[in-house]
């Protein structure tokens, strides 16, 4: 135990860093139980206390610079980008939205305790080219309340983790391969988890070619816009279709005869927006619905203009 606990005090602000910055670089690496462990045997070393609040509150900083300045140059691939790589379902985006819609760059305080949407919130900030002390003072105040929320958590807790740490020295080679295999089993349920809700979602899907076939025909199916209010007044909407946020769908189900075909769309390619309008739509009886495949991002790349809602 007195081992361990020295490793920690000599390698903590290290390992911290490097957990952090994965994690907020996007890697499903969990760096908050590395940072309950350090508060709780750290808990009577003040100055090794708050290096490991600073090698946190550092790698974050660093970790979100990235992603902003990549935001600003990006713009929305970086959105896109994020929904491809991220395990979690991509009902972040919307999520992110919403809050941003809401409190605007406050959300910042907060966005990390829902992990998929902290650097979507980052990535929205570069997008809405928040200013930069601005973004790096509240990006350092949601740091210190989330990873100073962990770190006083096990300095609160220490003799809890003292018996944690106590029960891995004792087992040795046996703790740590329990800790890796259950970190293992939680990666493989994230990418099931994932990999179901793609297929999901790609399944009835029509490209933006299909969809111009059928309007050039005059065959235009209901075309309904699953982004939020604000982005559509942004960004533009595909010529001829309708505003259906999935928390507003419910509201429009009257007006939609059910036999009808619908295509739904909205910004990221693997974005959640659209599969929960369908299972909405479908659950209302709708079967004909086809998600846009590569959303509003598609129809621009194909040279097609946007229109105001």
């Amino acid at each position: 135990m007195r081992e361990l606990s020295h490793l920690i005090v000599l390698y903590g602000p290290l390992a911290v860093f490097l957990a952090v910055f994965l994690d907020e670089a996007g890697l499903p690496i969990p760096s908050l139980p590395l940072l309950v462990v350090a508060g709780g045997v750290l808990w009577s070393d003040h100055s090794a206390f708050v290096a490991v609040m600073i090698a946190a509150l550092a790698a974050t900083l660093l970790a979100d610079l990235l992603w902003y300045g990549a935001a600003r140059a990006q713009g929305g691939r970086v959105l896109a980008l994020l929904c491809r790589v991220s395990l979690s379902p991509d009902s972040c985006v919307r999520r992110t939205e919403n809050l941003f819609n809401r409190i605007g760059p406050a959300s910042f305080l907060f966005a990390r305790y829902v992990p998929p949407l902290n650097n979507l919130a980052v990535a929205m900030a570069g997008i809405l080219k928040l200013s930069l002390p601005v973004f790096v003072l509240l990006n350092l105040a949601g740091g210190f309340l989330f990873y100073g929320a962990a770190a006083l958590l096990g300095l609160l807790f220490h003799r809890a983790v003292d018996d944690i740490l106590s029960i891995m020295t004792t087992f040795g080679t046996v703790s740590i391969a329990a800790v890796v295999m259950a970190f293992a089993l939680y990666l493989l349920f994230r990418w099931w988890e994932r990999f179901t809700f793609t297929r999901q979602l790609r399944m009835n899907r029509i490209t933006v070619e299909e969809l111009i076939d059928l309007l050039e025909s005059g065959r235009a199916p209901l075309i309904l816009d699953v982004r939020s209010a604000a982005v559509q007044l942004r960004d533009g909407v595909i010529p001829g279709s309708l505003p259906a946020h999935p928390d507003d769908l419910h509201s429009r189900l009257k007006e939609i005869p059910t036999d009808v075909e619908i295509v739904i769309y909205c910004a990221c390619p693997n974005e959640a927006s659209a599969a929960s309008a369908a299972r909405h739509l479908k659950r209302a009886g709708f079967r004909k619905i086809r998600p846009l495949l590569g959303g509003v991002d598609a129809w621009v790349a194909a040279k097609r203009a946007l229109a105001q809602p």
